[in-house]
């Protein structure tokens, strides 16, 4: 599938770019020459990754966008085409969300979830595929999650929303079929080190713990400049995304039951925490930035690094035993 080999020059649009995966796309493109297009809530945050955007190279225009709003999404879409011409790329990568039970969640937090990680996503797809038709060409990227595939507990409106973008994404890529360069991608992080962990409304009583096998927003950023170059349908980042595909595809009802198992048992030894609503229905003027610092906390590096260092132990150790059995002097068994 024919994406786009040079990303110098393209307009890259990308919402909740005020911080995490949304931020490091953004440097991430600019790095590569591309126009980047910064939307979120908050100017002044946008504003300082935009700095950084300039800074790596790129040209970057900053629209405070609220994405559940249509008419807001629809203006950025606007603005974007009178700076620079066009659109190239489009990223849907605004998302909140809230922890704890669906019964001692006000329905305001369950709604504001729903409307900015599904209809914000509405809103970006409805006002850019008419102009991707138009020029013919153009990738709509969604960011997921390994939730779109396996839903966890205590993110009833997270998991619903994340069931739902996926569905969006299938069905827009079909809606699509007809226009060959234009392409409709779904990425799905396994768990990402974002400051949109801290963030997030917590209804539970419990303080969050992210665990230590996070992976950087980084990563995350690098599989939608793959995709660009090579569009793909479905991309997992990181090897627990695919596990929990086949997991919950092959064994919904154990995956289900284990889900919760950890769950309940990561909550249970957490710490007291107050109920708090995080920046899901207003912006904080907290310092934002790729990384959410949970790894730094636990003397940890990225789940990527792990990744790879594990997969070297496993060809190293899978070389000395093939190289071991080549060379295993014959025995009196062998010739019998």
């Amino acid at each position: 599938m024919a994406g786009f080999a040079e990303i110098a020059g393209r307009v890259v649009v990308i919402t909740g770019a005020s911080s995490g995966i949304g931020r490091a796309a953004a440097l991430a493109f600019a790095k590569h020459g591309a126009a980047v297009v910064l939307a979120a809530r908050n100017a002044e945050q946008l504003e300082d990754a935009a700095q950084d955007c300039r800074v790596s190279g790129g040209k970057a225009l900053v629209v405070p966008t609220d994405v559940a709003d249509a008419a807001a999404v629809s203006a950025l879409a606007q603005a974007a085409v009178t700076a620079f011409g066009r659109i190239d790329v489009w990223i849907n990568n605004a998302g909140v969300g809230v922890i704890g039970p669906f019964v001692d969640t006000p329905m305001e937090l369950h709604r504001r979830t729903l409307e900015v990680d599904l209809l914000g996503a509405f809103h970006g797809a409805h006002a850019v595929l008419p102009r991707f038709v138009e020029q013919g060409e153009g990738i709509l990227i969604n960011t997921v999650s390994m939730g779109g595939w396996s839903p966890p507990p205590f993110a009833a409106a997270y998991s619903a929303s994340k069931f739902g973008l996926r569905a969006l994404t299938s069905s827009l890529r079909q809606e699509m079929f007809e226009h060959p360069r234009i392409h409709v991608c779904g990425v799905f992080p396994a768990l990402v080190d974002t400051p949109g962990i801290a963030s997030a409304a917590n209804t539970s009583g419990k303080a969050i713990n992210a665990g230590p096998y996070l992976y950087a927003a980084e990563d995350v950023a690098q599989a939608f400049v793959a995709l660009v170059r090579r569009p793909r349908d479905e991309v997992a980042v990181g090897w627990l995304a695919r596990a929990a595909q086949i997991s919950y595809s092959l064994m919904p009802a154990a995956t289900e039951r284990l889900g919760f198992a950890v769950m309940r048992k990561a909550l249970g030894k957490a710490r007291p925490a107050p109920y708090g609503e995080g920046a899901l229905l207003a912006t904080t003027d907290a310092p934002r930035s790729t990384d959410g610092g949970w790894r730094h906390t636990k003397g940890m590096p990225s789940a990527r690094t792990i990744d790879r260092g594990l997969l070297a132990s496993i060809l190293i150790a899978a070389i000395g035993l093939a190289a071991l059995a080549r060379h295993r002097k014959p025995t009196r068994d062998d010739h019998a």
